[in-house]
C-alpha cells in the first residue's frame, strides 16, 4: 500500500486506530495504557523501594517490606505528626492570647463609656445655640464612613489576608499500600526458603526462580497465591494452607498451634496476563470536549 492509501481519510469509517491516535495527539480525553509484567512488581519485592527484601516484613493485610524500609517512613512520618502537632499547638495558644487581650480590650471599652457617660452629667441646663471652641465640626456619621471604601494602596489600610486555621493532625500512622493503622508491632518477620542454601544474596537476586513453598517445595512466583504463616514466618502456597495445614491448623516448622489470623496471604503483583486477576491497566484522566 502507498503512503497516500495509509494516509487517506476519505473512509466512511472512523477506525478505532484513527481515534485513538486522534486523542493521544489533541490533549483530551482518557487515555489507556495496558502494563506489561514489566511494570510488575515480584512477590518478594518490597512496596516501597520496589528491590527483592533483603530483611522482609509484611503487614497483617499481607503487604511485603524491607524492614529498613518501612522503620524509615514510620519515623519519618512520627516527625512529620509531631511537627503538625507543635504547629497547631503554637495556633492554639496564639488564639489564647488572642482572646484574651480581646476580653481585655472589651473590659476597657466598658470602663471608657461608663467614665464618659458619667462626665457628661451636668446640673445646669446647656444653651443649644452655645458653641465651644472644642466641639467637633460636622461630618459624616459612622455609617457614612463604614460605606467607603478603603485606600488599598495606603500601607496602614492594606487588607491583610487571614491565617490558615490548621485543623488538629491525626497521631496514627497508616500502611502506604492498605491505608489501615499501621504499628511496629504489626510488622511481622518473613523468612523465604531458598531454591540453593548455597548460593549467596546477588546469585539468588539474579535467579528468576528465588524461592520455594517450606513444606511442600514447590517454585513461588507471581502466578502462584502464597501464605506466610505467622509463628514462624515461613512462606508456603495457598495451595499446602488448603489442603494440608487447615487440617490439623499446627505449624508445620515449629509446631505452634495456628488460628485463622496467623494464616496471611501475600499480596502479589500480576503476570502480565489477563487471567491473573489483577488490574494492569493505566489510565491517565483528561479533559473531555463534549458536544
Amino acid at each position: 500500500m502507498t503512503r497516500h492509501g495509509k494516509n487517506c481519510t476519505a473512509g466512511a469509517v472512523y477506525t478505532y486506530h484513527e481515534k485513538k491516535k486522534d486523542t493521544a495527539a489533541s490533549g483530551y480525553g482518557t487515555q489507556n495504557v495496558r502494563l506489561s509484567k514489566d511494570a510488575v512488581k515480584d512477590f518478594d519485592c518490597c512496596c516501597l523501594s520496589l528491590q527483592p527484601c533483603k530483611d522482609p516484613v509484611v503487614t497483617p493485610d499481607g503487604y511485603l517490606y524491607e524492614k529498613e524500609a518501612i522503620l524509615e517512613y514510620i519515623l519519618h512520618q512520627k516527625k512529620e505528626i509531631a511537627r503538625q502537632m507543635k504547629a497547631y499547638d503554637k495556633q492554639k495558644n496564639e488564639k489564647k492570647v488572642e482572646m484574651a487581650e480581646l476580653n481585655k480590650a472589651a473590659k476597657e471599652s466598658k470602663v471608657k463609656s461608663f467614665l464618659d457617660k458619667e462626665l457628661s452629667i451636668v446640673s445646669k441646663p446647656l444653651n443649644p445655640f452655645d458653641r465651644k471652641a472644642g466641639d467637633s465640626e460636622l461630618g459624616p456619621s459612622n455609617e457614612d464612613k463604614a460605606k467607603q471604601l478603603p485606600s488599598f494602596w495606603i500601607p496602614s489600610l492594606t487588607p491583610e489576608a487571614k491565617t490558615r486555621v490548621i485543623p488538629k493532625p491525626d497521631k496514627c500512622v497508616y500502611c502506604p499500600m492498605s491505608g489501615k493503622p499501621l504499628k511496629l508491632k504489626d510488622l511481622i518477620p518473613v523468612h523465604f526458603t531458598p531454591v540453593d542454601a548455597s548460593v549467596d544474596r546477588v546469585g539468588l537476586i539474579n535467579r528468576q526462580d528465588r524461592y520455594v513453598c517450606a513444606v511442600t517445595r514447590d517454585m513461588l512466583g507471581n502466578s502462584v497465591p502464597c501464605a506466610v504463616l505467622r509463628p514462624s514466618g515461613s512462606v508456603v502456597t495457598l495451595e499446602c494452607v488448603e489442603k494440608l495445614i487447615k487440617k490439623d491448623m499446627v505449624d508445620p516448622v515449629n509446631g505452634e498451634k495456628l488460628v485463622e489470623k496467623d494464616i496471611i496471604v501475600l499480596q502479589r503483583g500480576g503476570t502480565g496476563f489477563a487471567g491473573s486477576g489483577v488490574e494492569l491497566e493505566a489510565k491517565k484522566s483528561r479533559p473531555v470536549m463534549q458536544a
